[in-house]
């Protein structure tokens, strides 16, 4: 997961492949209390691993679920059986509406019948999505919530003493027209009290998000609960129900996060590409999937079946459309960037639950489209949207919102309309709600001409600090990074387990060509593998830096390496270190930087960091071996070592790496054409 405070995202001009899928946020959650309420352990294949699913899982710690990983990626949840065993707690929920509003009925129901103190909270977004709805169909049944803050909204205090009783005569009524997650919440709570007669529950008002309902009634079922429905607006639980775990369980990939990878199929897969969405499909229980019937409508080309989606460009550009999406208010925030594509306007309708999401989503999303030059009108429940007439590079704001990082990601395809502007993401770390690798997805599939992907060179002498200096950097944007130094080190690593000399130049130059050479990356990063054998350390040493030295003077071993290090040059960006990445390599840079440093200074920090290590050393004789080295590396006859014409030079004898990186970083935003908007 990126976890910079910004991803610029070059211009991408197609897209093809295939994505796999977390798990559903909505059955993922609904699962989990599910277990946690129920007899037995259920183990639960196929979680969502993210952030609402995370602070849900602590929760049902701290009220003493039993949870445990087997080492399949299995979770494994032995549930409470329907009795506390934990009667105090404090629970911190985050932003996750999927689990305040089901925990905070649940535990309101539990600590009336069984006594119990429970505060809820979560961060200040949390603080400002409305609760009052299920609050006010709690209370009249007996149980006692106090409000924490402004009344309506949490935090919230759940309190009780054992043997209390509920008001279950009646028909429990509740708003259906603000959020359909108070409803699931009852859903969800009141089995937990149906021992002695069945319960009703009467929606008051319209329901929306219809689909989310069906999938709270679906899921019962699996634990043992037989809801009748009359329609959408009477519910009954029967008299006796009782949670009982179905041992193994399934989730199924997210429909709503599917709807991303549906868009940029529609937009991106041309000339016989496709994009294949592998964990949710034509079986799909979630009604997110109906957003394929959208995309449809569009102009997208989709084939389903169970399990799976494959989507390709149909009728382009894109055909404007007037949708009601009610019953896929989440999935439809897609469409309004798919309406970046489309011929005519995209109106959108049914949508005030977006003003009380994560964020008021119909106010971000008209603010946001309109940075990248879209026209947007926007009503209390509507958006309509019409595709720019000229793009603008633009910096889009998240608002702590995985869903507008995700759709406004796609506005980087512009190049599919003839534009050739980047977007920036501005913390892009907000997709971890729901789908934390999210932007490593979409770079698997995402394909922009090499022309467009931004490269960092960081070119310079030996030990001067430029293999650092380029990974922080690299760190801070979230690209790759290229050590070309090591592509060296490891042929001549390769020639001394082979024993070809460093004088045998076609001999070297067929080692580099079938390099076999993987670096790491997520929790692997910083280590190499050649062969398949580590050498991380040995890359390391004095003698391969020395065998590095003498194998790069051969043109044909240069040439050999030429194209593996393009083939770095991959979107998001690239850092690429070395002698001659800003002169032949990346010539076309738009950041070159020189590194530069006295051979007095470099061999000082070479003598310290050999002895941090525990191998002796002689600072003089690292001097002598540096100022050779640079002279060897300044008179090669190919790619000798110099500044780009257009290089900075940067002295780091006197900075901190802390300073260059500043530098480096100050440098990179002047070159780039993101301004600074309110």
């Amino acid at each position: 997961m990126f976890r910079t405070p910004f991803l610029d995202l070059p211009p991408m001009a197609g897209a093809a492949g295939t994505v796999r899928l977390p798990g559903s946020k909505s059955i993922s959650n609904r699962v989990l209390l599910l277990a946690g309420l129920a007899d037995g352990t259920t183990r639960v294949h196929d979680l969502l691993a993210s952030d609402d699913t995370r602070v849900m899982l602590d929760a049902l710690r701290a009220l003493g679920c039993g949870i445990a990983h087997d080492a399949d990626g299995t979770l494994a949840v032995t549930g409470l059986g329907g009795r506390l065993s934990v009667h105090e707690a404090r629970l911190f929920l985050g932003n996750a509406g999927t689990a305040m509003r089901p925990l905070a009925a649940a535990l309101a129901v539990l600590a009336t019948l069984q006594g119990g103190d429970f505060e809820l909270s979560g961060v200040a977004r949390m603080h400002e999505r409305p609760i009052g709805d299920l609050v006010d169909a709690l209370r009249p049944l007996g149980c006692t919530i106090e409000d924490l803050g402004t009344p309506g909204y949490p935090p919230l205090r759940l309190r009780g003493s054992a043997g209390g009783r509920l008001a279950l005569e009646r028909p429990i009524r509740v708003r259906g027209d603000v959020s359909s997650q108070f409803l699931t919440a009852l859903l969800l709570a009141l089995p937990l009290a149906a021992g002695e007669r069945d319960l009703v529950v009467e929606v008051d008002g319209e329901l929306i998000s219809k689909p989310y309902v069906e999938i709270t009634v679906n899921l019962l079922a699996r634990f043992g609960i037989a809801v009748r429905r009359e329609g959408w607006q009477r519910f009954t639980i029967p008299q006796g129900s009782r949670y009982r775990s179905p041992g193994d369980i399934h989730v199924e990939g997210d429909a709503s996060s599917a709807s991303y990878f549906v868009a940029l199929g529609a937009i991106a897969a041309t000339g016989g590409d496709a994009v294949r969405i592998e964990g949710v499909g034509s079986d799909s229980i979630q009604g997110d999937i109906r957003f394929v019937e959208a995309a449809q409508a569009m102009g997208a080309d989709v084939r389903t079946g169970p399990g799976w989606l494959e989507v390709r460009r149909g009728r382009w550009p894109l055909a404007g459309i007037t949708l009601d999406a009610n019953h896929i208010p989440d999935a439809a925030m897609t469409l309004a960037a798919m309406a970046l594509y489309a011929e005519g306007p995209t109106r959108i309708e049914g949508i005030a639950s977006w003003r009380v999401k994560e964020t008021d989503r119909i106010a971000a999303m008209a603010a946001e489209l309109r940075r990248v030059g879209a026209t947007v009108v926007e009503g209390a429940d509507f958006i309509e949207v019409r595709a720019p007439q000229a793009w603008q590079p633009a910096e889009i704001r998240t608002y702590d919102d995985h869903r507008m990082a995700m759709c406004l990601s796609l506005a980087a395809f512009n190049p599919t309309v003839g534009a050739r502007v980047p977007v920036r993401i501005l913390e892009p770390h907000c997709v971890a709600k729901t789908f934390p690798d999210y932007f490593e997805a979409l770079f698997g599939l995402a394909r922009a001409e090499p022309a467009e992907v931004p490269v960092i060179t960081i070119d310079g002498p030996t030990a001067s600090g430029k293999g650092t200096l380029a990974a922080e950097v690299a760190a801070a944007l979230g690209y790759a990074l290229l050590d070309s130094g090591a592509l060296y080190r490891a042929t001549g690593i390769a020639a001394l387990w082979d024993g070809v000399s460093p004088e045998d130049e076609p001999a070297l130059a067929a080692l580099a060509a079938g390099l076999d050479l993987r670096f790491g990356d997520g929790a692997d990063a910083g280590r190499t593998w050649l062969r398949g054998r580590d050498i991380t350390d040995e890359l390391r040493l004095e003698t391969s830096g020395l065998m590095a030295s003498r194998v790069s003077v051969w043109p044909a071993v240069r040439a050999a390496l030429h194209e593996l290090q393009l083939s770095f040059r991959r979107a998001p960006g690239l850092v690429a270190d070395g002698r001659d990445m800003g002169t032949v390599i990346f010539p076309d840079a738009p950041l070159k930087v020189f590194l530069t440093a006295s051979a007095a200074q470099r061999a000082e920090r070479r003598y310290k960091q050999l002895i941090s290590k525990g191998i002796s050393a002689n600072i003089d004789d690292l001097r002598a071996d540096l100022e050779a080295r640079d002279l060897r590396d300044r008179s090669r006859s190919v790619s000798p070592l110099k500044p780009a014409e257009d290089a900075l030079e940067l002295d780091n004898s006197a900075l901190s790496i802390e300073a260059s990186v500043a530098q480096v970083l100050a440098w990179w935003q002047q070159r780039r054409p993101f301004g600074r908007t309110a």
